[in-house]
């Protein structure tokens, strides 16, 4: 089994360990960040958006013990860990910080075979590769990509969409819009923050924003017409994603709804992407382990060929299951 280490113990770190150990994937060899060992416990054990962990989690001296696995832990706030002393062949960074080259190179630096992206890298420049499973995972080519990012939760959830629309109908031109819960690069209260827009409250406010989903979209199709923005609203985590699009041909509700329904039961999306048959809320796909799930009841068609598809995802766990998933790709 591939030695693959998790950097950055926020979120989605936490998330895509919690998704690596119950599908049995791998045991890191090691976690990093810069906070207090028990207190990074303490919120791995109780989160507030998923409950409980169900296996003992404690605090060492030098790391964590979950279910009886020990995981080591080293405090990068002065430097990152030896990686080729720990026989990395992948580090997941999930900090944030990864997305320019210069972020993510470090860790090739430091001995890590790989790094794996968990957001999207700022630029074509800024990768070797922008890679998603059930997308263009196949592209994968272990001799040149050494920084691969896995882009947004959001482009995850609209690609698996923009991919059986391409494939069955064609997409002339469109947009897109995400209702997504808040996160931590908003405010608690009203301050001033650099984007105008969220230096009102996160838990009080519908509040406007750009998607980087539109450029890594087109990173990953070069001749996809798209864009969109988003609107970050009071919910813990749940969001939904609505693709309004005119097509290269004429079709219909149904057509659609079968097309979504085969795609989803089969490869390369199965497992990626699922759907929804009856009318349900944002609290129905909290915890679900699909990068995109189409609400079919809320398919649309206008006219002949402008179509409206929506998409829900939880934006954590979905995404941190995915990059689990992709930690293990990478490194068969």
């Amino acid at each position: 089994m591939a030695n693959i280490a998790i950097h950055g113990f926020g979120r989605i770190g936490r998330s895509a360990l919690k998704a690596a150990l119950k599908n049995n994937q791998f045991t890191p060899v090691s976690v990093s960040d810069i906070r207090d060992i028990p207190t990074l416990a303490a919120i791995f054990k109780a989160d507030s958006n998923y409950g409980l962990w169900p296996e003992d989690v404690k605090a060492v001296s030098d790391g964590f013990e979950i279910g009886g696995r020990h995981i080591p832990y080293f405090d990068s706030s002065k430097e990152l860990p030896d990686w080729g002393a720990l026989g990395v062949d992948l580090v997941i960074d999930c900090t944030g910080r990864a997305t320019s080259r210069a972020g993510a190179q470090p860790h090739l630096d430091r001995g890590a075979k790989r790094v794996l992206v968990s957001a999207a890298s700022k630029s074509l420049q800024d990768c070797d590769a922008f890679l998603l499973l059930g997308i263009n995972a196949e592209q994968y080519d272990p001799a040149k990509h050494k920084i691969v990012s896995m882009a947004s939760c959001t482009t995850n959830a609209l690609a698996p969409v923009v991919k059986v629309l391409r494939d069955n109908i064609g997409i002339e031109q469109g947009f897109f819009s995400t209702i997504h819960a808040y996160t931590n690069t908003q405010s608690l209260t009203d301050q001033p923050m650099k984007d105008r827009r969220d230096s009102w409250a996160a838990v009080e406010n519908i509040i406007p924003s750009s998607s980087g989903a539109a450029k890594a979209l087109g990173f990953i199709w070069s001749d996809l017409q798209m864009t969109g923005k988003a609107y970050r609203v009071p919910t813990r985590t749940g969001s939904i994603a609505e693709i309004t699009a005119t097509v290269s041909r004429k079709t219909t509700a149904d057509e659609l709804r079968d097309l979504f329904r085969k795609a989803a039961s089969t490869a390369p999306l199965k497992g990626i992407m699922s759907v929804l048959e009856d009318e349900w809320a944002s609290s129905r796909i909290v915890g679900d382990p699909h990068s995109s799930i189409i609400d079919l009841p809320l398919t649309q068609v206008l006219g002949d060929n402008l179509v409206s598809i929506a998409a829900w995802y939880d934006n954590e766990m979905g995404y941190a299951t995915r990059l689990a998933d992709m930690a293990v790709y990478l490194t068969k």
